[in-house]
């Protein structure tokens, strides 16, 4: 698991039909560097929330199949980013 920030919605209306309906977002890790989550969990832009990747991103869909390597699990509340 990683932690991100969410930044925006990726809007894509041209998909492979395994991608479903589910919302696409563009998050960034702390060093900058961004991805593109499926978001299983309902964020917004700003949120800090908790991904995982591989299989267990697969999982978190709800179905293995999915196609995602990155998927938010979790928003998080609360953090202490120097502790």
């Amino acid at each position: 698991m990683k932690v991100y920030q969410v930044e925006k919605t990726l809007v894509s209306t041209n998909r492979i039909p395994g991608l479903k309906n589910l919302p696409l977002l563009v998050v960034r890790e702390r060093n900058g560097s961004q991805s593109v989550a499926v978001d299983a969990v309902g964020c917004v832009p700003g949120d800090w929330v908790i991904c995982v990747s591989g299989s267990g991103s697969r999982a978190a869909t709800g179905d293995k199949d999915y196609p995602t390597d990155l998927t938010i699990v979790g928003i998080i509340d609360y953090w202490d980013e120097d502790g």
